[in-house]
């Protein structure tokens, strides 16, 4: 029988998570589409889901009474704090994380992937490369050798985190941000959009620019 998935956020992110779960049953992967489930979509999220054929189940309260128990869950929702959240609600509700991975990512050898991990088209991810539970890696972000992604990590398009890199639970590296070799960015932080991180970011602060500082310490707002 397919596993049964549901997927949480009907937002773009959802939508691409429904890219990568399209492309997985084309490539043969034996997937049941349930639906979405959102507190609060957007008229014209709905708007595209129904384009798509794609079921809107409500929101999570709705839902949850009727889950049968062997529905499989992704949290597609773009804000790791959100999307912690919602995980351990669903988990303590009794249902499994999926992860997905794009038939056109690249994995390299000797990899460690969490539950509830979606990897989008394009990705490269190096070797012995560790990814916590609830990480999202979006279209074509570069992850080098021997990284460490903590849990709900959220990597935007086109970011690159180079070898030996430590991210940390709950960070978001904005779109086209590049951490240089060996840094650890702190639990919670956030990386701009573009910014290049030379030196380590410490827990629950924003760094923009390049080099990225912290914002508003004469880094660009």
């Amino acid at each position: 029988m397919p596993e049964r998935i549901v997927v949480i956020g009907a937002g773009g992110f959802g939508r691409e998570t429904l890219d990568v779960i399209e492309a997985l049953i084309a490539a043969g992967e034996s997937l049941h589409l349930v639906g979405v489930i959102d507190a609060g979509p957007r008229q014209d999220d709905l708007g595209r889901l129904g384009a798509r054929g794609i079921a809107y189940l409500g929101t999570d309260e709705e839902w949850l009474p009727t889950a049968t128990g062997d529905e499989r869950f992704v949290v597609a929702i773009g804000s790791p704090a959100v999307r912690s959240k919602v995980a351990q609600r669903f988990a303590a509700a009794g249902l499994r994380a999926k992860t997905l991975i794009h038939p056109s990512a690249v994995i390299g050898s000797q990899p460690s992937i969490g539950d509830g991990v979606v990897i989008t088209s394009g990705v490269q991810v190096s070797t012995n490369v560790s990814i916590g539970d609830h990480v999202h890696l979006n279209p074509a972000c570069i992850i080098g050798h021997d990284a460490t992604l903590a849990d709900v990590v959220s990597v935007n398009p086109g970011a690159i985190v180079s070898g030996n890199v430590v991210v940390e639970t709950g960070t978001l590296l904005g779109a086209g941000s590049v951490v240089l070799q060996g840094l650890t960015v702190g639990a919670g932080a956030t990386v701009g959009a573009a910014a290049c991180v030379t030196k380590d970011v410490a827990p629950e602060t924003v760094v923009v620019g390049v080099p990225a500082r912290v914002l508003g310490d004469g880094a660009a707002s």
